[in-house]
């Protein structure tokens, strides 16, 4: 088949990788547009190593965009980490259609930061999803999907690289070979357990204290690393990366460091304590008894 990758970063580098090296026609690949002053995108430059031309269109609303798609006469559009939205106009120009991963297992969490939501709800399951793109957001017939459990102490980093990308990656290869071979299924999603979420920001992980313990861990996690719960100590944002449960709480007030040894920063939440270990204020990531000497931390503070 010929086939048109459209993706981006790690994800979609990965993607074109494994279609090449198994010998798959690719005959164009889509990126986003260069940002200026930073470094390109690792998928445009693995495609130009491979002599494959890229494309990087503004907005596939152009009806330009859809001509160019056209002149590739792809038999199949391979969607792998793509942010822009991209119309029927487009996804229906190759003859077997265009197939999407999402890192979800639809129709829970649609939207764009779907590995990081089922964390911080405290879920012990997600998965992946390869579907059928079509006009809604994360709205098309199911090819296949596999799940994966969210360990007690899964973060975003470690739920997606040892887990989520991988499995897609093998994914996206088991779906393109259900295309070719006229087998792969169009499963409608059920509306009726359908869930959205937006981006998550960094207006969305502000620790709040008074939460219980668990609460606040599955929201910490679910950041990490990006985009980084946060807490506010002297006016100053600090971020919190790794954290642990406490066994038996204090008793103190919400937001009170209990205790600063070398071990981290022990911190009490609404119904527990919590241990945080790595922190970062406006530089690298640190040790969070360093804070003692950055910002003048000591037992008895409040923060929030």
């Amino acid at each position: 088949m010929r086939i048109v990758l459209n993706g981006q970063q790690a994800f979609g580098e990965a993607v074109l990788k494994a279609l090449l090296d198994r010998g798959e026609e690719v005959v164009a690949v889509y990126c986003a547009p260069d940002t200026p002053g930073q470094r390109p995108d690792p998928l445009k430059v693995t495609a130009e190593a491979r002599g494959l031309p890229v494309v990087q269109p503004k907005s596939f609303k152009d009806p330009a965009a859809a001509e160019t798609f056209r002149t590739w006469k792809p038999d199949l559009a391979v969607m792998a980490y793509v942010t822009k939205i991209v119309p029927s106009s487009v996804l229906d120009i190759p003859t077997c259609g265009t197939i999407q991963y999402h890192p979800s297992l639809l129709p829970r969490h649609r939207g764009p930061s779907s590995i990081n939501w089922p964390i911080i709800h405290g879920e012990t399951r997600t998965g992946l999803t390869v579907f059928w793109p079509d006009d809604g957001l994360d709205t098309g017939p199911i090819l296949l999907q596999k799940e994966v459990a969210i360990g007690p102490d899964d973060t975003l980093g470690s739920l997606y690289f040892d887990r989520l990308f991988p499995m897609g990656v093998e994914a996206m290869l088991e779906a393109v070979d259900l295309v070719r071979a006229g087998k792969a299924p169009r499963i409608p999603q059920d509306e009726s357990q359908a869930t959205y979420e937006g981006w998550c920001r960094a207006e969305d992980v502000r620790i709040d204290w008074s939460r219980p313990a668990a609460s606040i861990y599955a929201l910490v996690r679910g950041a990490n690393p990006q985009p980084g719960a946060w807490t506010e100590l002297h006016g100053n944002r600090v971020q919190v990366f790794e954290i642990h449960r406490v066994p038996k709480g204090s008793g103190a007030e919400p937001g009170t460091v209990v205790s600063i040894d070398t071990d981290g920063m022990r911190v009490a939440a609404g119904d527990g304590d919590l241990l945080i270990e790595r922190v970062r204020t406006s530089g690298p990531k640190a040790a969070a008894a360093e804070l003692v000497d950055l910002l003048g931390l000591a037992p008895g503070m409040r923060l929030g």
